[in-house]
């Protein structure tokens, strides 16, 4: 993984150094809320319903063991022995002391991390597939470019005041795990047919309250130009981005009423003007790529775990549900579950946070990694160590075997700490989580993406799940609006509405009928995702509505 070199320590030094003068004058009084807040925000600090919360930067989603434990210490000296992982691969806390973050940051900047553009008007941190590197169906392996571009936008003068933040995901494989179609930019890594490196940019996606699926503004773009064509983008929005309304000011926004055809074209003329001075070179490319050289695997990681998996019906669920295949012979990566059924979707203590850095250092390289599904991944396990592995995470209840299922659900913190959200998440979660106890129904329903937001701004990408679910007020009380046959795949999709929200009371009895509607009317080995698109909603919404 990338090792900093003294320009970016000496960055995250002295950004540490001067934000503790920002905290020290605004607790003194010699800076106002209005002039401490964009300050704050520039270092992932919000202030939300109970207490400050800090998001820190986790690029890409990949950590070292050494970051991990830094992260579990400060969970437990500056918050509540806990932290939560985000849809964007980051980590949040969310009970610091606004007189102590300074101290926080001073302590991720020993370990090479920070909190840097994880919020605030600007590019925020690059997010990418956490299979880079691992999966058969790669490309090319992504997280090279996002280095380069984490690179590129970090205090980006130009940039640092945009009209809305900015999110730019990359994807290098045949399956979008980043979803790129909903970001800003979204980078696809290719590889041209003389087998050189290109990408295909796509510009204008998001989600919130005004969804919208990306579109391709250059399906080929040579690898010398990635910086200066992304910069091409980031000039135009930022010229003509509005700045006037804070819920129209997103680049979607400004594609959509400009049209494609007006913005590309606008975009190439600034690329046009700009690109002979900002050229990626290969020197700096293979440089950059060397930080993600291929661990030492070794040769003889095989191994046969039938006996193991006859012998244990447990292990054998794990197995299937929670490792994926790996490119390397003998070696499979695995997911560490932040799904149990007591525990909110994304939550992690600081004695499993210490407990899997050791696993990590055990069995994975000492790396980890964080997934835009709020679950952590062990990439590089050899296939001998699984069943030593699955006991150890069991024994600290990450290994529940739900990955990809209905209770592997992507879930914001909601009411109960967003100081945005209109309505409770985490309750909902906990109420649908229970109606699943049956894993055998569980696995009968099959692959399953329940995404629940307590606010119009879908952090949890509610919009994209299979059932997504959002939570609104209606005179002070929580309803909650449902849609089918979202994705955020290769495919991507918004989902569409079922009809009148809910009370809390009965979500989880509305998602129930419609997961016994899939189960009713499936067809073969058709998926329920496949089955909404094929049935539509009408047959989901006539059960939902029955007795209403």
């Amino acid at each position: 993984m990338y090792q900093y070199d003294q320009y970016d320590q000496t960055l995250v030094d002295e950004r540490v150094a001067q934000f503790r003068d920002q905290t020290r004058r605004f607790l003194a009084g010699e800076l106002t809320e209005d002039q401490f807040r964009p300050l704050r925000l520039m270092n992932g600090l919000y202030i939300q319903r109970h207490a400050p919360m800090l998001r820190v930067a986790i690029p890409y989603g990949l950590l070292s063991s050494r970051q991990l434990r830094k992260l579990a210490h400060i969970a437990r000296a500056y918050d509540k022995s806990y932290a939560h992982i985000t849809t964007r691969q980051n980590i949040q806390y969310n009970w610091p002391k606004l007189e102590q973050v300074p101290d926080i940051l001073a302590e991720l900047a020993q370990v090479e991390m920070h909190a840097i553009q994880t919020s605030g008007s600007c590019i925020r941190s690059v997010t990418s597939d956490h299979l880079a590197g691992i999966s058969p169906d790669e490309i090319v392996d992504p997280r090279p470019y996002c280095e380069i571009i984490r690179q590129w936008s970090s205090l980006h003068p130009e940039f640092a005041f945009l009209p809305r933040k900015f999110k730019i995901a990359v994807s290098g494989s045949q399956k979008d795990r980043a979803a790129t179609q909903l970001h800003d930019i979204g980078v696809h890594v290719l590889r041209a047919a003389d087998g050189e490196v290109a990408f295909e940019i796509l510009v204008g996606g998001g989600l919130g309250r005004t969804p919208i699926i990306g579109q391709v503004i250059r399906p080929h773009l040579e690898k010398q130009h990635l910086l200066s064509y992304l910069e091409a983008i980031l000039r135009v929005y930022n010229r003509y981005g509005r700045r006037d309304n804070k819920y129209k000011a997103r680049i979607k926004i400004l594609v959509k009423e400009e049209g494609m055809d007006s913005f590309r074209r606008q975009v190439e003329e600034e690329w046009l003007r700009i690109r002979d001075g900002l050229v990626l070179e290969q020197k700096e490319i293979d440089r950059v790529s060397a930080f993600f050289a291929p661990p030492p695997y070794a040769g003889d990681a095989g191994a046969d775990l039938s006996a193991l998996t006859q012998k244990n019906a447990d292990f054998s669920r794990w197995l299937r549900h929670n490792t994926v295949a790996h490119k390397a012979p003998g070696y499979r990566g695995v997911y560490v579950s932040l799904k149990s059924p007591d525990a909110p979707p994304g939550d992690i203590t600081d004695r499993q946070l210490d407990a899997v850095a050791d696993l990590a250092d055990r069995y994975s390289f000492g790396q980890v990694r964080s997934s835009h599904t709020q679950n952590l991944l062990l990439a590089d396990v050899q296939e001998r160590d699984l069943f030593d592995l699955w006991q150890r995470l069991a024994t600290l209840k990450l290994a529940s075997p739900n990955v990809g299922m209905a209770t592997d659900m992507i879930c914001c913190p909601g009411l109960d700490f967003c100081s945005l959200a209109n309505a409770a998440s985490l309750s909902v979660s906990k109420d649908i989580y229970d109606r699943f106890d049956n894993l055998d129904y569980l696995y009968d329903v099959g692959e399953l993406r329940i995404n629940i937001s307590g606010c119009m701004n879908g952090c949890a990408h509610q919009t994209v799940g299979h059932i997504g679910i959002l939570g609104v007020d209606k005179h002070g009380e929580e309803w909650y609006q449902i849609t089918l046959g979202g994705s955020s795949s290769n495919e991507a999709a918004l989902g569409e509405r079922l009809g009148p929200s809910v009370p809390k009371s009965e979500v989880a009895d509305a998602v129930m009928t419609i997961v016994k509607t899939y189960v009713e009317q499936r067809q073969d080995e058709e998926t329920f995702l496949q089955a909404v698109q094929r049935l539509g909603i009408a047959p989901f919404k006539e059960q939902v509505y029955a007795n209403r």
